[in-house]
């Protein structure tokens, strides 16, 4: 068996093994998943990568996990990827061999348009919005991965994961599906290249202190219907962590990105 020393990202396998039935049908909500032990026999990885893996589905909405013994234990499938995110979901592996600079300025024009229209979108003080005619976009999925990401227990890769799948909340919360599809399909090159520059971080404590706090920044500045600061923090964290982690690549910009 392959354990979790020789494979460090081994619980990795096991989320993309869960998706993957989510995806193709295999896995609908109300079934429950194999066992931890069955699991992790199955794919040969250890238990602890399961129990990692499946505490970031849960994070994600994907299912729910209940300890002890009997009919309600273990987890169980409470919602599938739906729409455009199921569809594009199938192109991450391709998201592997991009250049890293070619995402992060796709990030950059993608996640500053949906950072500014989300907080357009919030209702104002107007007859509209006293009359309930505007309503606010649903952030209630972000929020509840930034609460997860709050948690001290997260490894590094389990906190990126999160981090990367609250990005996709935003764009699942814009409503278009084109966005959701291709931040989607982004996903894991995102998480690749985020992972790819732990090693180039002294003090990891400190830098995701800052992403929780840039996180929470943008939502607050969503909800505030401030399109200016919602776009300029996304762009700022986006650009941050990049310029963080590959100090030897060409700064990317705003500007450089719409030019790209």
């Amino acid at each position: 068996m392959t354990t979790d020393t020789e494979s460090p990202r081994a619980w990795r396998a096991v989320l993309e093994h869960v998706e993957r039935r989510l995806l193709d049908g295999d896995l609908l909500p109300g079934e429950r998943l194999p066992g931890e032990r069955a699991l992790a026999a199955d794919l040969g990885v250890g238990r602890s990568s399961v129990r990692e893996a499946l505490r970031v589905l849960e994070a994600m909405g994907l299912i729910r996990t209940a300890s002890g013994s009997g009919p309600n234990a273990g987890a169980i499938i409470v919602a599938t990827p739906g729409g455009a995110m199921s569809a594009l979901m199938r192109l991450q592996v391709a998201a592997h061999g991009f250049p890293v600079a070619d995402i992060v300025r796709t990030r950059l024009i993608l996640e500053s348009a949906v950072a500014g229209e989300l907080a357009d979108a919030v209702p104002g003080t107007g007859a509209d919005a006293a009359s309930g005619a505007v309503s606010a976009p649903d952030l209630d999925a972000a929020e509840r991965l930034l609460d997860a990401m709050d948690s001290p227990d997260l490894e590094p890769a389990e906190f990126l994961a999160l981090d990367a799948a609250f990005h996709l909340a935003l764009a699942e919360a814009s409503g278009n599906q084109v966005v959701t599809a291709t931040m989607a399909g982004l996903r894991s090159g995102i998480e690749g290249y985020a992972l790819d520059g732990l090693a180039r971080i002294d003090d990891w404590h400190a830098t995701s202190a800052r992403l929780r706090s840039e996180h929470r920044g943008v939502v607050e500045a969503i909800r505030a219907a401030d399109a200016a600061a919602a776009r300029s923090r996304i762009h700022d964290h986006i650009s941050g962590y990049y310029a963080e982690t590959f100090p030897e690549a060409t700064p990317v910009t705003e500007a450089t990105a719409v030019n790209a």
